[in-house]
């Protein structure tokens, strides 16, 4: 009777819709992070190869679009009477966005440490890698609610038209040594060159380019902040078909937007240019229209539910299938394969062959964590930073 009547109403002080969004961008992002095998994916469950845009190129971004929707409703909790801030507030930023960075430098060292733990292999601290999702989400979190703090509904506008703008100019007019200015290559870009100086090679991702680098966070910010405005606007305004469809149009608009920016400076999820942000930012409005309609308005919350069960412990989610397959990527089988690939080839590839299988281990990786997520969200436990 109680996950009936959970089925019927949102969490307390939760917006059903945004916890739906949340779930199945957190769905999506185990999904597409463990396939059977790199070697058979479906190829819209691959990034874009570097320009152009696929549906796992939106999880991302969605996920922190996300993070700036539910923003005016955290802060609504913070309020102080006569229109000031609650000083409790800056104190919560703070710890939010250091957990989350600390968070993701453990995930990133777990493989070493499982190394240690298991084959006694010394941890190399030197090639710790210094960014990541969660530091991306932290950092980009951090930037922008320091502007919605500071600035008014038309200054946040004006701020992401600056951001955008600024990124495009210093990409394209800022010269790299060795290469120039506007080279958008992996290697030669202004992205690269600054995380290379500041991070240093070994603490990037593979191949010394870091697609969380430190540059290319700050229009990640601008995502942030778009999702801010779309949260405030649906926090003040009653729930009608005029919200959902203000949204879906707002979407359509910023999608064609981004579409046009690309011809000219491509959409790219690594580079995080500006128009991947104006374009994925309206594919994420349209996700949220769809999902505002479904349990805001029409109130078919059975359908909405299973994913607001992932997504009100995304988070959680993320840091423990990380840490999972990391475990079974470093535990061996007698044949030398890691476990990872020995349940994929002996559990999956013999009835669904190498390609169904693979999107079937990913599948069933989502399905398994989805029962453990319940099993919390029966008891009401649910990770806040």
């Amino acid at each position: 009777m109680a996950d009936a009547a959970r089925m019927q109403d949102p969490l307390p002080g939760r917006l059903g819709s945004l916890d739906m969004f949340r779930g199945l961008a957190i769905a999506g992002m185990v999904l597409v992070n463990n396939p059977g095998s790199w070697a058979h994916v479906y190829p819209p469950l691959l990034h874009a190869e570097w320009n152009g845009f696929t549906p796992t190129d939106l999880v991302f971004p969605a996920f922190l679009f996300i993070v700036g929707v539910a923003i005016p409703f955290s802060l609504a909790r913070y309020q102080a009477d006569g229109g000031g801030w609650d000083s409790r507030l800056y104190g919560r930023i703070l710890r939010r966005t250091v957990l989350l960075f600390a968070l993701g430098l453990a995930l990133n060292a777990t493989t070493s440490v499982l190394q240690w733990a298991l084959h006694g292999k010394a941890i190399d601290w030197t090639t710790l890698r210094i960014m990541g999702v969660l530091q991306r989400i932290a950092l980009a979190y951090f930037l922008a609610i320091v502007l919605i703090l500071a600035l008014s509904p038309r200054g946040r506008i004006v701020a992401i038209l600056a951001i955008l703008l600024g990124y495009w100019a210093v990409l394209a007019w800022v010269p790299v040594p060795g290469f120039g200015p506007g080279d958008l290559r992996p290697d030669s870009s202004l992205v690269t060159y600054i995380d290379r100086l500041i991070l240093t090679r070994p603490h990037m991702y593979r191949d010394g380019f870091d697609p969380e680098g430190l540059l290319s966070t700050i229009p990640a910010a601008a995502t942030v902040l778009i999702g801010s405005l779309a949260g405030q606007w649906v926090r003040r305004a009653p729930p009608t078909g005029g919200v959902a469809a203000s949204m879906a149009l707002a979407g359509l608009a910023l999608g064609t937007l981004g579409w046009l920016w690309g011809l000219v400076f491509p959409i790219n999820k690594s580079l995080w240019t500006s128009a991947y942000v104006v374009y994925a930012a309206g594919w994420s409005l349209l996700l949220l229209a769809a999902c505002y309609a479904i349990v805001e308005l029409r109130r078919w919350r059975r359908l909405g539910w299973p994913l607001q069960v992932m997504g009100v412990n995304a988070i959680a989610l993320f840091v423990a299938s990380g840490i999972v397959a990391r475990i079974l990527l470093v535990n061996r089988v007698g044949d030398g394969r890691s476990l990872y690939q020995w349940i994929y080839d002996s559990l999956f590839v013999p009835w669904a062959g190498p390609l169904n299988g693979s999107l079937a281990f990913a599948l069933a990786t989502v399905l398994i964590w989805w029962l453990a997520l319940y099993a919390l969200y029966r008891r009401g436990w649910f990770l806040r930073l």
